[in-house]
């Protein structure tokens, strides 16, 4: 039996008894042990496989450019990182912009703000709609994140990422989306399209929030494994996987306002088993892309 063959029987033998990931989670702590972490395997695992809870944190901070590939300086540039990150706070205090009695995800805004030039001049303005959905992602981070110090980098990055090298696929993926639902089942979407539903589903939601309030953290980080590793047409699949989960329910509802309403506010208890369907999907059109939107 040849070293490949061995290694697919263990898998299937792992994955029958109940430790899917078991061989997994070896090739992931062998990739964190190089002196020099190798980003491109990294997303690639990334991309293949859905992150360890315990090695989760690490490994977005080095995707997301937080820590630098080389192992040595993880300790010292985290030491830099909280220390703007209290210089930042600091200066928030005695402006006066933020108090003790602030919501935590409140301050994380304020900071970001103060850090790319856009601080109101008074926290009781209205927010932006691109301050709603920072505060949407900051309180899924929080639930995932306890050290706020990595909770705020992981936000600030990946917001950064979402608004920068994503900026110009997140428009299209509504197109995308019509595409695969098409692909996947031409019925469902005939309906939307009937009860002129398609350009007024959640489309804010899913692609700006990432599914930020719409599916639980412990679904939800997996989705984000994907997207911080290079890809955000994962998003285009959740919301097709979505619709095709809960088909009966959308094909009995015949208004756009109903069909809205029940997709912003989705039962969670079905979240684990879309978001797994989701990446099969997202693996079957696309392959496993690194780098790629």
């Amino acid at each position: 039996m040849t070293e490949d063959s061995q290694r697919n029987f263990r898998s299937v033998y792992y994955e029958k008894v109940g430790f899917r990931g078991v061989e997994e989670k070896k090739s992931l702590e062998i990739l964190l042990k190089d002196d020099r972490l190798d980003i491109e395997k990294l997303c690639t695992f990334s991309q293949r496989f859905p992150l360890p809870s315990m090695y989760r944190a690490l490994v977005w901070k080095v995707l997301l450019g937080i820590l630098p590939p080389h192992h040595e300086s993880h300790a010292q540039v985290m030491l830099y990182r909280k220390e703007q990150y209290c210089d930042v706070l600091h200066a928030l205090k005695v402006v006066r912009c933020v108090t003790e009695a602030t919501p935590q995800v409140e301050v994380y805004l304020r900071m970001y703000q103060l850090e790319s030039g856009k601080l109101p001049r008074s926290p009781s303005f209205p927010l932006e709609p691109e301050d709603e959905v920072f505060l949407a992602i900051a309180k899924a981070v929080e639930e995932m994140v306890e050290d706020s110090v990595d909770c705020y980098w992981i936000i600030r990055c990946f917001v950064n990422q979402l608004n920068n090298k994503y900026r110009e696929f997140l428009p299209q993926l509504p197109k995308a989306f019509e595409q695969y639902l098409n692909l996947e089942d031409s019925r469902l979407l005939s309906h939307l399209k009937t009860c002129s539903a398609l350009s007024k589903l959640p489309y804010d939601l899913w692609f700006k929030r990432c599914f930020a309030g719409c599916l639980p953290e412990s679904s939800l980080q997996r989705v984000w494994d994907k997207v911080v590793s290079g890809s955000c047409k994962i998003l285009v699949f959740v919301a097709v996987e979505i619709l095709l989960t809960f088909k009966i329910k959308v094909m009995a509802l015949n208004s756009a306002e109903k069909i809205t309403k029940f997709l912003e506010n989705i039962p969670q208890d079905s979240s684990d088993a879309i978001v797994s369907k989701a990446i099969d999907l997202w693996h079957k059109h696309c392959g496993t892309p690194v780098h790629s939107a």
